[in-house]
């Protein structure tokens, strides 16, 4: 099957509504690459390069794309096969009001880090080189981390209100989670007709919490496939996370106790489903082998995933 490549340029979002128009329509089981732009528009090429406050337009979601066939109360599966960095370098910024230490006194806003995307020991050339070279790193000063892209966005057309692309809710959207990443499947409960996925805002590097409003901001191409899970054995509210050994439910909510608690739930019922428990039955084990995980703290919505080994729980579809 021939790859099919969507840009950025055919189409972006900077929110996520119920009436979302698809600048593309795919069946299910395609393969695309999807291009991205960087989560800033290009506004920050250097070190002198400042946001003075967060944009009104910000990260960038390219798409939506219909998926053929997919209708309220399905699935739909993103298997992320491949990230490939688009540019020779991702920028961090700190931006007034916003971050985790946002109104300390020792902590400057604005300010910008460009980091360099190294292969090997040289700094990369123009951006038209695509890097996925596991040994790649950005350079932070005299530092080097190693480049383990993430989608910061991604998501589907919400049931009811809207999101800005820089708010996470049950639809997705900005869940900043860097388990959305290369050889991981991301899977939605469909909403609307065709579903309207869009992604983008994606990390050259990026730690859990996202502590100061950022990872290393990049552009990139990412190679996904699509499948539409319809009539699944169980029912999802809110983005799932398969991983190469382990499921794990994604919550989002006002406070980090009420994400939790949300992402637990969730968890809980796909324990009852595979095992037969009653809901305190669910609550007791997963207190034995889920495990809490924070996504991001600072978006207008905080993160948390719950992870439970494969061991304990098959395929919810």
């Amino acid at each position: 099957m021939t790859r099919r490549t969507i840009s950025d340029e055919d189409g972006a979002i900077y929110e996520f509504t119920p009436d979302l128009e698809a600048i593309e329509t795919v069946e299910s089981d395609t393969e695309l690459t999807i291009e991205t732009r960087d989560s800033l528009d290009g506004a920050v090429q250097s070190d002198d390069d400042v946001i003075e406050n967060v944009p009104d337009e910000v990260n960038a979601a390219t798409g939506p794309i219909a998926v053929d066939g997919a209708e309220p109360g399905d699935v739909l599966a993103v298997q992320i096969e491949a990230i490939r960095l688009a540019e020779n370098r991702g920028r961090v910024v700190t931006i007034d009001e916003f971050g985790l230490l946002d109104g300390f006194d020792e902590i400057e806003a604005p300010r910008t880090r460009t980091t360099p995307v190294v292969d090997g020991d040289e700094p990369t050339g123009d951006d038209d080189e695509l890097l996925e070279d596991a040994e790649s790193t950005i350079r932070f000063g005299d530092l080097e981390v190693p480049v383990d892209p993430v989608i910061g966005t991604i998501g589907v057309a919400p049931a009811g209100d809207s999101y800005t692309t820089l708010v996470p809710h049950d639809h997705g959207g900005n869940l900043d989670t860097t388990d959305v990443t290369a050889g991981n499947t991301v899977y939605f409960p469909v909403f609307q007709d065709g579903a309207m996925l869009a992604m983008g805002d994606c990390k050259a590097a990026m730690a859990d919490g996202e502590m100061c409003g950022t990872g290393a901001e990049i552009a990139t191409e990412i190679d996904v496939t699509l499948e539409v899970i319809d009539d699944p054995a169980t029912a999802i509210e809110r983005p799932l996370i398969e991983t190469a050994d382990a499921w794990k439910t994604v919550a989002s909510a006002q406070t980090l106790e009420e994400a939790c608690q949300l992402a637990n739930l969730d968890l809980i019922e796909l324990l009852s489903v595979a095992h037969g428990f009653d809901p305190t039955e669910a609550y007791m084990f997963s207190s034995l082998v889920g495990g809490l995980e924070i996504s991001q703290v600072v978006d207008p919505l905080v993160t948390v995933r719950n992870a439970i080994p494969k061991t304990y729980l098959s395929t919810p579809f």
